[in-house]
Order: structure tokens, then sequence, then C-alpha cells
């Protein structure tokens, strides 16, 4: 069932989405070469603990995975596209890592995801990163009163392709509020004029994951968690929470 929140509630997860904000801060300033990716799981924390937030990712067990996610954030590696598991993995020069970070605060939720590069980077992943960003920015303009799904999927997807770059299939953005997951799912392709019609008040998470090889399959690790490209190209993952109104996009997890 779709919720449609009111103007507070709004409000409400405009704070929770900017605990997100400042969580993917302190961990983008904390990466650095040699530095491990539970170390930055432990940087999170502790801006969710300050903010007096918990983390939806922390526990959380959808039905594809064997195990409870053990951490507040997503750390993805290079060929790794979304729910990648912190671990001692040290970062190297010229890394392409994608954070995913949610936070509940009162009872709302904010989730979110960054993609940057370590060290030295290599132009394709600047490319492919941009490439991300600018398939949200379609997104998130085509999250207009009246329009539907369709048309931000038709939008993200369209950058995509004119990037020549590939997505899995299977993943996406989906509805958000008092928890992370709500209806309606957002597919980063899909056809302008179908789907769930936008109102003020719906709120989303809209997330492209741009796979720089081009194809859109992917296997998952050892681990049940992680999503890896099959052809081992390099993949970047950018989010926000955005809510639609009168007034336009209103995007809740920034700074």
């Amino acid at each position: 069932m779709v919720e449609i929140k009111t103007d507070p509630a709004l409000d409400a997860m405009r704070q929770a989405g900017r605990v997100v904000a400042h969580a993917l801060a302190a961990v983008q300033q904390a990466a650095a070469v040699g530095v491990r990716l539970l170390e930055l799981d432990e940087v999170a924390r502790a801006v969710l603990a300050e903010a007096g937030a918990r983390s939806p990712f922390l526990g959380y067990r959808p039905s594809f995975a064997p195990t409870p996610f053990p951490a507040v954030i997503c750390t993805s590696v290079n060929d790794a596209v979304v729910h990648g598991i912190p671990d001692g993995y040290r970062l190297r020069d010229g890394d392409l890592l994608s954070v995913d970070c949610g936070a509940e605060l009162d009872g709302w939720t904010g989730d979110a995801a960054v993609s940057f590069t370590l060290g030295t980077p290599r132009p394709a992943d600047l490319a492919l990163i941009a490439a991300t960003r600018a398939a949200l920015d379609a997104g998130i303009a085509a999250a207009l009163v009246g329009n539907r799904v369709g048309d931000i999927s038709h939008a993200v997807g369209k950058v995509a392709h004119a990037a020549r770059c590939g997505m899995p299939t299977d993943f996406g953005g989906h509805g958000i509020g008092r928890r992370m997951h709500e209806d309606p799912g957002v597919p980063n392709r899909g056809r302008p004029g179908h789907g769930y019609r936008l109102r003020h008040g719906l709120v989303l998470a809209i997330e492209p994951m741009l796979l720089a090889g081009g194809r859109d399959d992917y296997h998952t690790a050892a681990d049940g968690w992680t999503l890896r490209t099959t052809d081992g190209s390099r993949a970047a993952h950018i989010e926000h929470t955005v809510a639609i109104t009168d007034e336009g996009p209103r995007i809740l997890t920034l700074p």
C-alpha cells in the first residue's frame, strides 16, 4: 500500500535525511587509501548515535539474504554494484567506492548513496560516476505531481542508455517513509506515462546503479549480499530520498 505523507511528516523525514547526509559526508571525508571498510562503518555508526538515530540497515534481512545485514552502511568497491558488507578490506589507490546509508529518526526514514574514487582516479570511473549522477538528476527532474513512476524510470534509463551503461534490472528505487522499503517500486527503466501517479506527499528513494561494461547481468557474491558485475566492470550507485510536492521535487537527503 502506498502511504502519502503529510507536510509535517515530510519535515520529519527531512530531519532523518539530514542525518544520512551527515553520515555520508563523514564517511567520504574519512575514506582514504589504506583505510579499512570496517572503519568507515564505525564513522557512520558514530554519526547516527550522536543524532539519536538508528540504522534501518543493521539487522535487515530481506527474503534473498542468507543472514541479517551486519553493518549500518553498504560499501561496494569497484565491480560491486550494491549491498557490499564492510570488512577488513583496505582501500587502494584508484578504487571506486559506493556507500549507501540509511537513518531512522523519530519513526521516519532517510536513504541515500554516493560514489567516489580514492587516490588517483581513472577517467573512466569519473565518467561513470558523472553519468550515474546525471541519471539521478534526470529522475528527480521527472518527479513532478501529475507524472507517473514510469516517467522517473524512463528518465533514469535514458541517461544510462546514452552513456552505454548497463543497469541491474531486478534492483531499483522504492517508496520510503516509516519503513525503508515501501510501495511503489521505482525501476531504473520504464515507460513514460505508466505506473503509479505522483502526488504531493509521495516520497521515493531514487537510485540509479550504472554498470560500466554495458551489460545488465550481475551475480551474488559468496556472502549472499554483495551484487557484482558479471563481466568484472566497475559500477556506481547514487541515491537521494525525494518528496514529490506541489512546489516541485524536494530532496530530503541533502546536507
